[in-house]
């Protein structure tokens, strides 16, 4: 199983980056796949996941009404579009993908998550 990711970088406070999370090797439709995050010195944060079997979607407070989770199932992709940036969104972002379960986006307990990306890096910063 692979989860690639593609498009973090610097954004000024008040623009917009889209992630996208390629996934390989798992059924799409058996899993929630989302986003982590980890700015310095804090803990990981789950951020929003997709669980195409339901389609159900899932924010966290943080993030409700900037951040919007899509997905395209012929490509195996979902994408995080992320509006109205703030400089403490600054973190490295992970995608993830947890088998039949939103519920470690949810609590924020990434020790029960079966996949990993290897994290895209986002900076607010002016």
């Amino acid at each position: 199983v692979q989860l690639v990711e593609s498009g973090g970088g610097l954004v000024r406070p008040g623009g917009s980056l889209t992630l996208s999370c390629a996934a390989s090797g798992l059924r799409f439709d058996e899993y929630c796949i989302g986003w982590f995050r980890q700015a310095p010195g804090k803990a990981r944060e789950g951020v929003s996941c997709l669980c195409t079997i339901d389609k159900y979607t899932y924010y966290s407070d943080s993030i409700t009404g900037r951040f919007t989770l899509s997905n395209d199932n012929a490509k195996n992709t979902v994408y995080l579009r992320m509006d109205s940036l703030k400089p403490e969104d600054t973190a490295v972002y992970y995608c993830a993908a947890s088998r039949g379960t939103s519920w470690y986006f949810e609590n924020s307990v990434d020790s029960g998550v079966d996949y990993w990306g290897k994290g895209s890096l986002v900076t607010v910063s002016s």
